[in-house]
């Protein structure tokens, strides 16, 4: 396998990949906040960084490499909701948290290594970095100020604001929704702390009971977990401003160091049937939802058929090519749990995550006959057989005949054809045919399915 290259949002370059330590490559990624159920769009980073994950787990070794992802479980949206829904926020964020993970680990993701809550990371111990501390920092050396109960980071306080984003200062305010506040310095200024009412979540805090800033959550947790500069920093696309800018602002001025990652990767925006996904148009759809009508292979295969960098268009037409794809590629496939993946597929995914070559490499394993390759390359991209087998099963309808007489009739084609009997053995077949039954001869012998 040639060297892994990336893409980095921060340089607008593809660059040779080379981690800080080879023996603890680090990763962090923006994951949820827990007030609803993810919707399909938010799959997508999971998805492609599921596969990075696996990627440099290949390249430098499973015990080499940390992944940390997120949950935001302090937010204004979690507290509205749980106002509105009439329970507790921690009741929200647990129940929210735990369909969360049982739909990524239907999409075939692999648990991270490190999954902080944003809570855990307000106030610790003595000697733990924490978000208080963070913000302490900030205000010790000139970087943000404290009014009226918040805490704000100042922007004119770093030269190099605005340089992930690639826009001038005046082009961000324009951009932006800025909050008009008269405690603040400047209109890009943005809160690391807000004071908390009674009715709100709250901390103690040098500044009064409040609560931290999203920004300031993410730069605490992955320099805590991570250290003050690691490798990767991933996310939507749509995280790149304000979030991400922020972020690297308060960890750079923080610690003092010229980067917070050196590597920032960012995944294209999701369209459903060519529009932008909303609730008023009447085309969100939850991860939950579409694994109630496909399996999580399937979706997985569908977010691969765009380039991670790309837009994708998320279609029905999608789902349906991905499911015909994946069944020829597991009827393909030996059943070898040791094989490894295909090198011309690692090679594509090498190359910045070339997803459509890699799917293009595999449809090349298969048409080559390279049974004991696709088994090992399917497995280390995630794609399970046994739970595409059930959901197929579960999901087919009942045949007409019953499956005494459809094994009966498939003994009976199996004997005419030894006999050299064609002409009985394809009756058998368009009999079954007829009667919803489709039959499918391959390596392990014959197989037969319900066609709707």
């Amino acid at each position: 396998m040639t060297a892994l290259r990336l893409y980095n949002s921060l340089t607008k370059a593809k660059d040779v990949f080379a981690p800080i330590d080879p023996a603890d490559v680090r990763m962090y990624v923006c994951g949820p906040t827990v007030y609803d159920r993810a919707h399909i769009g938010n799959a997508r980073p999971v998805i492609v960084f599921d596969l990075v994950f696996r990627l440099l787990r290949h390249v430098y070794g499973a015990d080499h490499v940390t992944y940390v992802r997120n949950i935001t479980d302090v937010d204004d949206k979690i507290n509205a909701r749980a106002a509105e829904r009439g329970v507790s926020i921690r009741q929200l964020t647990e129940e929210t948290a735990r369909g969360f993970h049982e739909d990524v680990a239907a999409l075939g993701c692999l648990a991270p290594t490190h999954e902080p809550r944003a809570t855990e990371f307000i106030c610790r111990g003595e000697g733990e970095l924490d978000m208080v501390k963070l913000v302490q920092r900030l205000i010790a050396g000139g970087h943000a100020y404290a009014a009226e109960g918040h805490v704000l980071f100042d922007v004119s306080s770093m030269p190099a604001y605005g340089r992930l984003a690639r826009r001038s200062l005046d082009e961000m305010q324009a951009g932006a929704r800025v909050e008009v506040a008269p405690y603040k310095k400047g209109a890009m200024d943005f809160v690391l702390w807000k004071p908390s009412t009674e009715t709100e979540p709250g901390w103690d805090s040098p500044w009064g009971r409040g609560r931290p800033g999203w920004h300031l959550e993410c730069s605490a947790m992955s320099a805590a977990l991570l250290g003050e500069v690691f490798d990767i920093h991933g996310g939507g696309i749509d995280l790149i401003f304000p979030h991400h800018e922020n972020e690297i602002a308060q960890s750079t001025c923080c610690f003092g160091h010229e980067r917070m990652a050196n590597v920032w990767m960012h995944n294209g925006f999701l369209q459903v049937e060519g529009e932008k996904m909303a609730k008023s148009a009447g085309n969100f759809v939850t991860i939950r939802e579409v694994l109630a009508d496909w399996p999580g292979d399937v979706a997985r295969l569908a977010m691969f058929s765009a380039h991670y960098r790309q837009p994708i268009n998320w279609t029905l037409k999608s789902l349906q090519e991905a499911e015909r794809t994946l069944g020829q590629w597991f009827d393909a496939a030996a059943s070898d749990a040791e094989a490894r993946p295909a090198p011309d597929v690692l090679e594509a995914l090498a190359d910045d995550l070339n997803t459509p070559k890699m799917i293009a490499e595999i449809h090349r394993l298969k048409s080559e006959g390279a049974r004991k390759a696709l088994a090992g390359t399917l497995r280390f991209l995630g794609f399970r057989p046994d739970d595409y087998e059930a959901w197929k099963a579960a999901s087919a309808p009942e045949p007409a005949l019953p499956v005494s007489e459809i094994e009966r009739l498939i003994d009976a084609r199996i004997a005419a054809r030894r006999e050299r009997n064609f002409a009985e053995a394809d009756r058998i077949r368009d009999e079954l045919l007829a009667q919803g039954v489709a039959l499918k001869d391959g390596a392990g012998g014959t197989s037969w399915e319900v066609v709707r």
